[in-house]
């Protein structure tokens, strides 16, 4: 139920942007998307910022630093081989056709930046797992009231591109969900600490991308993730 709440939520948050956005000239819809870029970008630095630093002895210092360096530079040459950033432009070009959504000539920027932003982060799998292992929502929950308002701001800005980031969300939380018997004992403290630090650098990387246009190519980062959780067992 957890998934199907927060899919549930992205779409209304798509609705609202929408009906919202509409109201809006277009010099309104720009400062609202340098508005919401400003946003992620700070969602990122205070994600990266809670996990990197700590304090010991009465000083400030920082961690994770070579498993940061490693994921992302691993993660890097990965993604460029599986060329994801590609694959996710032509399953947005395909529901941009499917839509008769021809003339929104930011339709597939709006599917990826939107789906980035909220597939992207530890809430998403800690939550799925653990909705599917004891049934409690309360986590996706919580995370849906954040998708809506991200995704009504972004819908606004972008246009209704964003609302069908609810399906990348719907199979990745959905899986994670179903299968969380497999995935529940990899997510141990130290990887949920790396998955959640790499995890906000890229969604930083997302917001660089919204305020200054496309610098970072941050789908072809998402195999750092995966690096991240298998350091913890290094």
């Amino acid at each position: 139920m957890g998934t199907i709440i927060n899919v549930t939520a992205i779409l209304a948050g798509g609705i609202g942007g929408l009906l919202f956005g509409k109201q809006m000239k277009s010099r309104y819809q720009d400062t609202l998307m340098s508005a919401a870029g400003v946003c992620v970008l700070f969602l990122g630095i205070a994600g990266t910022m809670e996990q990197m630093l700590q304090i010991h002895e009465q000083r400030l210092q920082s961690q994770g630093t070579m498993m940061m360096i490693a994921s992302l530079a691993i993660g890097a040459l990965l993604g460029e081989l599986l060329n994801i950033e590609e694959a996710m432009e032509r399953f947005g070009q395909w529901l941009k056709q499917k839509t008769k959504s021809d003339g929104d000539t930011r339709f597939v920027d709006a599917f990826v930046t939107a789906s980035l932003t909220v597939c992207i982060g530890a809430m998403a799998v800690v939550g799925s797992i653990t909705d599917g292992l004891t049934g409690d929502t309360s986590i996706l929950v919580a995370k849906a009231v954040l998708d809506l308002i991200i995704i009504l701001i972004m819908t606004a800005s972008l246009g209704k591109g964003c609302m069908f980031s609810a399906i990348p969300v719907g199979i990745f939380q959905g899986s994670i969900t179903l299968s969380a018997g497999l995935v529940e004992p990899l997510m141990t403290e130290t990887a949920l600490q790396n998955l959640s630090l790499v995890g906000s650098i890229l969604i930083f990387c997302v917001g660089v991308n919204l305020v200054w246009g496309k610098k970072v190519k941050v789908a072809n980062l998402l195999p750092s993730l995966v690096i991240a959780v298998g350091w913890a067992f290094l």
